[in-house]
């Protein structure tokens, strides 16, 4: 790659032959989404060119350790750690030209008064006792805390612009279009994240993508004069482009719970053991995941994942209905495992009409994909004797 770094040399030269100031120059970098899951959102940083001081750094909030002590509780539970660390901007170029990922550059249009606020408050921060802070993957992130250096640096201009307008998106559009690529994260999103994903967000508040803040510094301005003075693309992007918009079109879901909520009544009373080993996994999985959003919603951090309404349709209760399912794959019957199926079917009405009532969640495909399967599965299930025989 030796043409890369000639092409980073001669940034780096051109930076130099800049006219010597007592004021630093400063840039947001931002960095196009990778291929890892969590590149997937895309990345960026506040550099300062400080001729006095030798070659511009990166100041990147992005950093953690997973093999720290304690990294993959506090992952679970929330409490993440991320570090900000300063570093050579071609060192920080670097990676992500082995990456593929394109990286392009916002030069602002600062005061000398703002430029070293700036300056001075980055270096602080990036001391070793004051560089890590919580990480929350929407409202405390890597993109945020470059959004919230500048604005203070700005004196509060850059919210007082954002806040008041919105393009309509919502965490959960964002988080599933960027994870669209890779659909067990997409559907993860889709699954796990609750009513506080689907308000609409300001301006201010989707610049926790580094892309949104990009578009939103490109419009700001400081005192009446545009903010960003020059762009300049760093590396080309040879990654596929982010996706636009995937939201989850309804029909599918509904047209696939009512064929398989068919297919359960049309067979299940007369292959009750061969439709019980089919449906084991079905309940294993409901229960897992609720399990698992109920652990998340009372005893995490991960405000995004509380009150999740998905939690009428993957029931924790599901898991009480392994035992009656291999019973009845085995030819016994389970008066217990009926109770349990018309208790999880009743849950799922419920959840029908939390989501027609008000549109809290945009949950709506998995309603239609769901409620059908376990009414049906209620349903097929009064037979008091399984013969053997019969499968």
């Amino acid at each position: 790659m030796k043409w890369v770094r000639a092409v980073l040399q001669i940034f780096l030269l051109a930076l130099i032959a800049l006219p010597a100031s007592a004021m630093p120059r400063i840039g947001v970098m931002t960095m196009q989404p990778g291929e890892v899951f969590w590149e997937r959102f895309g990345h960026d940083a506040i550099i300062v060119a400080d001729l006095a001081k030798g070659e511009p750094i990166s100041y990147n909030f992005g950093f953690f350790d997973p093999g720290e002590p304690g990294f993959t509780g506090r992952f679970i539970r929330g409490e993440m750690l991320y570090s900000l660390v300063p570093l050579p901007l071609r060192e920080d170029l670097q990676n992500y030209q082995e990456e593929g990922r394109g990286v392009s550059i916002q030069w602002l249009n600062l005061t000398p008064e703002q430029a070293q606020a700036l300056q001075s408050a980055l270096e602080l921060n990036a001391q070793p006792q004051n560089s890590r802070y919580h990480y929350d993957y929407f409202r405390d992130n890597c993109t945020t805390r470059v959004r919230d250096a500048l604005d203070r640096a700005l004196g509060g201009q850059l919210r007082r612009q954002l806040e008041g307008s919105s393009n309509g998106e919502t965490f959960r559009s964002e988080a599933t279009r960027l994870a669209s690529p890779a659909p067990w994260m997409r559907y993860g999103f889709e699954l796990g994240l609750g009513p506080s994903s689907d308000v609409p967000l300001t301006h201010w508040d989707d610049a926790f993508l580094p892309q949104r803040l990009a578009d939103s510094l490109a419009t700001a301005n400081n005192n009446g004069a545009p903010l960003v003075s020059a762009t300049e693309q760093l590396l080309p992007h040879r990654l596929a482009p982010a996706p636009e918009e995937a939201s989850l079109p309804l029909w599918p879901f509904l047209i696939t719970g009512f064929a398989l909520a068919a297919l359960i009544l049309a067979f299940g009373r007369r292959r009750p053991r061969l439709l019980a080993a089919f449906a084991l996994p079905f309940w294993l999985f409901c229960g897992v995941f609720g399990a698992v959003s109920l652990y998340a919603w009372i005893a995490t951090a991960h405000w995004v994942a509380a009150a999740n309404h998905n939690l009428w349709l993957l029931n924790p209760l599901a898991l009480l209905m392994l035992w009656p399912a291999l019973q009845w794959v085995y030819g016994n019957d389970s008066r217990f495992g009926r109770g349990v199926l018309m208790l999880l079917a009743v849950f799922a009405f419920c959840g029908l009409m939390v989501s027609w009532l008000g549109p809290l969640q945009r949950n709506a495909p998995w309603v239609a994909l769901l409620v059908p399967i376990h009414w049906a599965l209620a349903a097929t299930w009064p037979p008091r004797t399984l013969v053997r025989s019969r499968d």
